[in-house]
């Protein structure tokens, strides 16, 4: 990518480029577009999938999963093609623009979507095995958030055992940047008030 550009540059570019892609919100145009109003007036506040299922619309809540994850997943695919590097920063700025898009006085979502959007596309398998332990913890403890915690708590093991340096640390930031996003369902989980997946007032984790 750019030949002659310096490399500061080139990674200045690629945080502007994810930062741009995940400050997207797409919860909030979806509900907007829908006559549902502001979703930040709704539930938790928050502008991820889980919020979005709140307002009783299945579909937008999963067309909101799924683009969250997109543009995770769109950020490092667009700025790897200059260089596997230029794409772990764009997805970790992706995660960044979610959680803290400027357009919304920095008050975002909870990253979950969008950095498993970045994770499946910088290293498929990890994204995978990242899922899948979601889904589990999910299945078995009925936590949204306690899902999210320690699905990505885990990505980092698992890209030290099958992936390169670079992608371990890229997933320990990742982890860090939500589990700092989750304080509150943290709380919650401890004094064991943390509502249960399907219940009314689900813990927001996207």
């Amino acid at each position: 990518m750019g030949g002659g550009f310096p490399i500061i540059v080139l990674y200045l570019l690629a945080a502007a480029v994810g930062y741009g892609l995940g400050s997207i919100p797409f919860g909030l145009l979806f509900t907007r577009a829908s006559g549902l109003g502001d979703i930040r007036n709704v539930g938790s506040g928050n502008i991820g999938a889980t919020n979005v299922l709140r307002t009783g619309r299945k579909g937008l809540a999963a067309g909101t999963l799924l683009l969250d994850g997109g543009k995770g997943a769109a950020a490092v695919f667009l700025m790897g093609l200059g260089g596997e590097n230029l794409g772990l920063v764009a997805g970790f700025a992706a995660i960044v623009g979610h959680t803290s898009p400027i357009w919304l006085a920095f008050k975002g979502g909870k990253g979950v979507a969008t950095a498993l959007g970045v994770l499946l596309a910088a290293a498929p398998l990890i994204g995978v095995l990242t899922g899948i332990t979601w889904l589990a913890v999910a299945l078995v403890f009925r936590y949204s958030s306690l899902a999210a915690l320690l699905s990505l708590a885990a990505s980092p093991i698992y890209m030290f055992w099958l992936d390169g340096p670079h992608q371990t640390w890229m997933a320990l930031g990742i982890a860090a940047l939500v589990i700092a996003r989750h304080q509150e369902n943290i709380r919650r989980l401890v004094k064991g008030e943390e509502p249960r997946i399907g219940q009314k007032q689900d813990a927001d984790s996207a």
